[in-house]
């Protein structure tokens, strides 16, 4: 089957047109603005310091493989970890003691695919890839989700934990959600990768809010919100209450800003704005966005600090912390 296609990017208009500043060819090597310089050299960058996913991606990256597989590879690293439980396998359950799984993947040609409450499954992202490849949809979800995987051969496993269950049968005694900001109980890991040939891909997934109501989907696997990879300008991708991301079509809304000629950092900059700007004042929450460019410049923004992101590229292996709106 023919892969589907998410959405064509609409025609410009002709004031926008002349308002967009011009991106330098991902081929080209010179001297951006800002001093950073621009080059076919392969970049990946991770929503908080997940360097383990970094490293598996650049391993792709950096040996010619391309952007799609390295995204997914990167990711797969956290989902498999039952250590992290805000994603995969070990992820916290809902309130009802389940486990339920979103992701979603996106490469250089527009091509998406997605799951979400994907229950019984360790790599949500390689089933979304593969509703992406091998079905005419975009989105399967529950039941019709786990039915899919199942036919394409991957295995079943029991995703809750000791670990994550003990936590589950204790939160019931009071069966309140306060989410602690940073704290993350309502997280994910988002990718973006750009390999030697210039293409992009991106990659995201999550268990969700910690025991939130059964369910419930946050802007994790919704192209658009947690994730969007534009190939001619760059992409984005959240982390953080999914609700808020959601209701501005954040990713989205950021390549966008950077296809007029922001640089990623601004980008994220002015996404955070507009969710402030809906919330009248509002923080009690954490969003945080990443953003990667065609030229392979990045950058990100968040409501509180301490939010960073994890890079590898041709200058090494770092951890960046991104700047704020608030400063404590």
């Amino acid at each position: 089957m023919h892969r589907r296609k998410f959405l064509k990017n609409s025609a410009l208009s002709s004031a926008a047109v002349l308002g967009t500043a011009p991106l330098i060819s991902c081929a080209e090597r010179t001297k951006t603005e800002s001093g950073t310089s621009t080059t076919n050299s392969p970049v990946v960058i991770c929503t908080w310091d997940f360097g383990n996913a970094t490293e598996k991606a650049w391993s792709v990256l950096s040996e010619g493989g391309n952007a799609l597989d390295a995204a997914e590879l990167g990711v797969m690293v956290e989902e498999a970890d039952p250590s992290n439980q805000t994603v995969g396998l070990g992820g916290r359950p809902d309130r009802d003691g389940v486990v339920t799984l979103d992701a979603c993947i996106m490469d250089s040609k527009s091509n998406c695919g997605a799951v979400m409450g994907l229950e019984g499954y360790v790599h949500p992202v390689s089933v979304a890839r593969k509703v992406m490849e091998k079905t005419p949809h975009v989105i399967l979800v529950g039941d019709g989700a786990a039915q899919f995987a199942r036919e394409q051969g991957f295995p079943q496993t029991n995703l809750l934990t000791e670990r994550s269950e003990k936590e589950w049968i204790e939160w019931k005694k009071t069966a309140e959600y306060t989410p602690i900001i940073n704290i993350e109980n309502h997280d994910t890991i988002g990718m973006l990768t750009l390999d030697v040939n210039g293409d992009l891909a991106g990659a995201c997934t999550t268990s969700g809010m910690a025991y939130k109501l059964r369910g419930r989907v946050g802007d994790s696997p919704v192209i658009g919100a947690g994730l969007y990879v534009d190939p001619e300008i760059g992409a984005a991708t959240a982390t953080g209450m999914g609700e808020e991301v959601i209701r501005t079509v954040g990713s989205f809304l950021i390549v966008e800003l950077m296809r007029q000629g922001k640089s990623p950092e601004e980008a994220c900059r002015e996404g955070v704005h507009r969710i402030l700007k809906k919330n009248a004042g509002k923080t009690d929450f954490q969003i945080g966005f990443i953003a990667l460019n065609k030229n392979g410049e990045t950058g990100g923004y968040c409501i509180h600090p301490s939010f960073s992101y994890r890079q590898y590229d041709a200058q090494g292996h770092r951890n960046t912390p991104v700047n704020s709106y608030l400063k404590s």
